[in-house]
């Protein structure tokens, strides 16, 4: 055993005897776990969050199968690896249509690199694996996704874990050197996030920082080590949401030197960039807003970037967004608009629509009303004709309060110049 691995690398099992968790899909009676023993897999998607096993089981099938096996990282692999790969599937002689090839974080993979194995895995040239923490419906190409069996892997239970910190505890040849007695374990499964290589990464740093003696392991010990290690980071835990909100409160706070530092602290932690994308996405519509649309425009320029731009050099485009958004004059309005209607929508029901403004394809509609009286806005002065588009029982509700901006102000007084003090604006 190389001792200078880390512990989760270590500990990682060799057999499914030994691999812990996912036991609706390989203990003894699960389907994979008899397809796996019978040495006829079909290609397949494991999906499941972070450290629940995904790598672990791809490398117990290629220990249990007497098959070609070849491994490509979808973070530092192109079309040309997986062409290599095949051609060497291709010209395997007796394995010839018997490779397996795994991919981890698949989803990573753009649609040219995904349909670059698309003829291989329809041949039966390779039998294909494919590992992501995303949903595949959404990051895998159709063609490829039906061509494969989808598995889902569930987080660790609050037991599994435990089961983990003993086993490394009591079976691991460099702890077992160590007197440590775990006395707590509450702090070490909320950073796990149910991420069984999380747990042991935060384990190991814990028992590597405590004294060489007699090491009591205490959710006090485990939190001031954490606490000292400022550059951690875990992508599934408790860390993960405390940074993704002080980011997010960064940005609305209009603090855009806070918002470049918790980004760089997911960066360093290794975030997918099209998280960090996605919160931008949002945070530009809910707290952005009216006050400043451009904001959207940015953010989803950003996110469509990132998706073909991968780190180091997404970094800077995420630098760009989060900073630019942070600086941005800040509105709710809208989504106070949003949260209020969807309220009253729960609160009245299916109130009816007005009569005059419901459609009217065919002349039995028109004969009962159906559009009539409706006043046509472009036909008019300004564009805009004064009537009532609200049902009846909520006329005159005001939804959309424009913010204290520039920009909503001036869209607040162009609709009091429009409906005078209707909407008490």
């Amino acid at each position: 055993m190389n001792q200078s691995q880390p512990l989760a690398e270590r500990m990682r099992p060799k057999t499914l005897e030994d691999y812990v968790g996912q036991g609706h899909l390989v203990g003894e009676e699960a389907l994979l776990g008899r397809v796996i023993k019978s040495g006829q897999i079909p290609s397949m998607i494991l999906w499941g969050p972070p450290g629940v096993g995904k790598t672990t089981l791809a490398t117990i099938i290629s220990e249990t199968l007497d098959r070609p096996f070849y491994t490509l990282s979808a973070i530092n692999s192109g079309v040309k690896d997986v062409r290599e790969v095949i051609a060497k599937a291709q010209g395997a002689g007796l394995f010839r249509g018997n490779a397996v090839l795994f991919i981890d974080e698949i989803h990573r993979f753009s649609k040219s690199q995904q349909d670059s194995l698309l003829g291989a895995v329809e041949k039966g040239d390779i039998t294909l694996i494919g590992a992501t923490t995303e949903n595949p419906s959404f990051e895998v190409i159709p063609a490829l996704l039906s061509r494969c069996q989808v598995y889902v892997l569930k987080p660790f239970t609050e037991e599994q874990l435990q089961a983990l910190i003993h086993r490394a505890v009591n079976e691991d040849e460099v702890l077992k050197q160590r007197a440590i007695e775990v006395k707590e374990t509450g702090a070490l499964l909320r950073l796990s996030g149910g991420d069984g290589r999380r747990l042991l990464n935060v384990f190991e740093l814990v028992v590597n920082s405590g004294p060489q003696g007699k090491l009591v392991v205490t959710d006090e010990l485990v939190h001031k080590v954490v606490e000292a290690n400022p550059t951690m980071y875990d992508k599934a835990g408790e860390m993960h949401y405390d940074i993704a909100s002080a980011f997010i409160k960064s940005i609305r706070g209009s603090d855009p030197n806070a918002a470049v530092y918790y980004l760089a602290r997911m960066i360093e932690g290794g975030e997918d960039p099209k998280f960090i994308a996605r919160r931008m996405l949002i945070a530009a519509s809910e707290d952005i807003g009216n006050a400043n649309p451009t904001a959207l425009v940015m953010a989803t320029t950003t996110f469509q970037a990132v998706e073909r731009i991968g780190y180091p050099e997404s970094r800077i485009i995420l630098s760009q967004c989060a900073t630019y958004l942070a600086s941005s004059p800040k509105s709710n309005a809208a989504y106070e608009a949003i949260g209020m209607a969807q309220q009253t929508v729960r609160q009245t029901g299916n109130l009816s629509v007005p009569m005059h403004i419901r459609n009217a394809p065919t002349d039995m509609m028109k004969d009962l009303g159906y559009g009539k009286d409706y006043n046509y806005s472009h036909e008019n002065p300004g564009n805009f004709a004064a009537q009532e588009y609200l049902p009846k029982a909520i006329s005159g509700t005001v939804f959309y309060k424009p913010g204290d901006n520039a920009r909503e102000r001036q869209m607040r007084e162009h609709l009091r110049n429009l409906w005078k003090q209707k909407y008490g604006y």
